[in-house]
């Protein structure tokens, strides 16, 4: 078990990061709320979860110690592999997840792509006594999936990670807000991935 790396932060991309680990580069798939936190040649230190297959062996990367413990109690879900766990926090919060199946709330589940009815009910049933209840300074009131729009923070910082220019950055992310004229708003991954479209044009 791989419990965090640290040290530079040699690449990040739309979907993980590489972290050099004394002349290592240690691949690390994320969520891009983790990944807008990593910048290109800062230090960063990274709690993981090493996933084991018999043909790979792949390490998550999250943006604290809960994301990560949440991360690995979503995959004792039947149904739940790493991949769709780490697209659920990538479109909620662990504490709006915790709240999510604590109130059975199969509508904010089925949100996360590749989710539907019968599996987010599942979810609720196998994990209500497991995740418990929100943690921390998030812990009292229910959060918006929007806080004052910080997926225009994310997407901005993900577009310089990848060598865009601050000002590109900003132009792209006005343009993929503009598109969304008060739409609910997708997945960060979704809306980086909008940018770019913009940014290639």
């Amino acid at each position: 078990m791989i419990a965090f790396v640290s040290g530079e932060v040699a690449a990040a991309g739309p979907d993980g990061a590489v972290i050099d680990v004394h002349g290592v580069g240690l691949a690390v798939q994320c969520t891009p709320a983790t990944l807008a936190g990593l910048r290109v040649g800062d230090h960063a230190r990274v709690p993981t979860s090493l996933v084991v297959r018999e043909d790979s062996l792949t390490l998550f990367g999250f943006a604290d110690d809960d994301e990560r413990t949440v991360f690995e109690l979503l995959q004792t879900a039947s149904g739940v592999g790493p991949r769709l766990a780490l697209a659920m926090l990538a479109v909620h919060t662990p504490n709006a997840l915790r709240r999510a199946v604590a109130a059975e709330d199969l509508a904010a589940l089925t949100k996360v792509p590749g989710i539907g009815k019968k599996g987010a009910q599942r979810i609720v049933l196998e994990l209500k006594d497991r995740l418990g209840g929100p943690t921390g300074d998030d812990a009292g009131g229910a959060r918006a999936p929007v806080r004052a729009e910080p997926w225009r923070e994310q997407v901005q910082m993900g577009l310089i990670n990848l060598g865009w220019s601050a000002k590109d950055a900003d132009a792209a992310v006005d343009a993929v807000a503009a598109d969304l004229d008060g739409a609910e708003t997708p997945p960060v991954a979704t809306l980086l991935k909008s940018a770019l479209k913009k940014l290639s044009k």
